[in-house]
């Protein structure tokens, strides 16, 4: 599926919880802090050298560090994060990124990410984003994204698509992607986006694992192709945060189409529509739900990363939706139907780097299925998940997560930054 992966390993928030404790207790009891110590108070260290710990069913073990930097303003909140890292990869040896995440204000944000590694896998995204708040007449964004991954899978399309048909490619793609919004209040909003990328299929480089052309020869979409794609979505919005919702839903009704006739060599179209409902239960619960439904009425000429998924950690509006037992893109069909719930716990709050960071605890369960047919019944045949999510908050910006979640092929563990949905 044509999209950027803005940020892997989100277990930096979580890590980053703990990190101060030992240079606090030091200053507490009074004593001259080590140089250890020293390096693991924020207040004097200059910087926070946290250790990486990324396991995705699809990417396997990622291990590293990442020395972090934290720019706070005069209210105490994050206002930019450099996090570079040094990391090894199970697949695809040792690598390295850098990240910037910047919040100038409620209403703008930018993020810059690159990096690689010995093999395979390079990667490059930036997005800049104003009208967040909806406050002006217009919101409009521009994204850019280049991303070699050497891990994803493909098991053949359908609802039914046997573990046992597991294949491997390289994925090579990029794209520039700009949206404006019209704010007819500050809840309504219709928005235009016009999407040019290119997706790329390689050979596989996984070991043990057949490469899809050799088992799915004739799969449309195995070659280069280039996706001029449109899209228009009209959304009505009152959640009270656009990061870290507690209150309010988010509802979309959205269509799009890319034509081979204009700058592109695909052609296919799709509707659907996605709710998101918040609603605090307790000060420190709150209930987060979503629905999505994804239908394409043409797909002569699809190509197979083209259409309706579910699987992985990530609810892409119009495009993939989550099953958190599942690695990324586990099923695939014409037509695709999702659900679920999680119980946003908080369980502890810290002081960390002069601002407030929350830890949640949050069980979740998630259901869908793909299928061809228009007329077939979503709801029969769900795939099911659940799991856990531990999850570190610095409002009003940052989130970061470790989801687990169990299913008939076994446990998925996912990090990232944002909530699922």
């Amino acid at each position: 599926m044509l999209n950027g992966r803005i940020f892997r390993g989100g277990s930096l928030l979580l890590l980053l919880a703990f990190g101060p404790a030992v240079g606090a207790e030091a200053g507490a009891a009074g004593e001259s802090p080590s140089w250890f110590d020293r390096w693991l108070d924020p207040a004097t260290a200059p910087f926070i050298p946290v250790p990486e710990i990324d396991v995705s069913p699809v990417g396997g073990t990622t291990l590293g560090l990442i020395p972090v930097w934290l720019t706070m303003d005069e209210n105490d909140e994050i206002r930019q994060i450099i996090a570079p890292d040094i990391i090894h990869s199970q697949y695809f040896g040792w690598g390295a990124r850098g990240r910037i995440f910047s919040y100038p204000s409620k209403d703008t944000q930018w993020t810059i990410v690159g990096g690689g590694k010995q093999r395979v896998e390079r990667e490059f995204d930036a997005q800049y984003v104003v009208g967040l708040a909806r406050s002006d007449t217009w919101s409009w964004s521009l994204h850019t994204n280049f991303d070699r991954s050497g891990t994803p899978r493909f098991y053949g399309v359908g609802n039914q698509s046997p573990l046992a048909a597991q294949t491997n490619y390289v994925d090579n793609q990029g794209h520039v992607e700009a949206i404006a919004g019209w704010n007819i209040t500050q809840q309504w909003q219709v928005s235009y986006r016009l999407r040019w990328g290119f997706v790329q299929i390689g050979k596989a480089v996984l070991p043990q694992l057949p490469s899809i052309e050799t088992r799915f020869p004739t799969l449309p979409g195995l070659d280069r192709e280039e996706d001029l794609q449109q899209r228009l979505m009209l959304s009505y919005d009152t959640r009270d945060s656009i990061t870290i919702p507690h209150n309010g839903e988010q509802i979309m009704v959205f269509g799009g189409y890319s034509n081979a006739d204009w700058w592109g060599s695909v052609s296919y179209s799709f509707v659907g529509a996605e709710a998101r409902i918040y609603r605090p239960v307790k000060p420190w619960l709150t209930v987060a739900a979503h629905v999505a439904m994804r239908y394409m009425p043409e797909v002569a000429n699809a190509p197979f990363w083209a259409l309706s998924s579910i699987g992985g950690d990530r609810a892409d509006v119009g495009e993939r939706q989550p099953l958190r037992a599942f690695g990324e893109d586990r099923f695939v069909d014409r037509n695709s139907f999702a659900a679920g719930a999680e119980l946003r716990t908080r369980a502890a709050q810290f002081k960390v780097f002069a601002t407030n960071l929350s830890l949640e605890v949050t069980p979740f369960v998630d259901l869908g299925k793909v299928f061809a047919r228009n007329g077939e019944s979503p709801l029969l045949h769900l795939h099911k998940g659940y799991g856990v999510g531990i999850r570190g908050v610095a409002s009003p910006f940052i989130v970061g997560y470790v989801d687990v979640g169990f299913g008939p092929e076994g446990p998925a563990v996912f990090t990232g930054i944002n909530y699922p949905f």
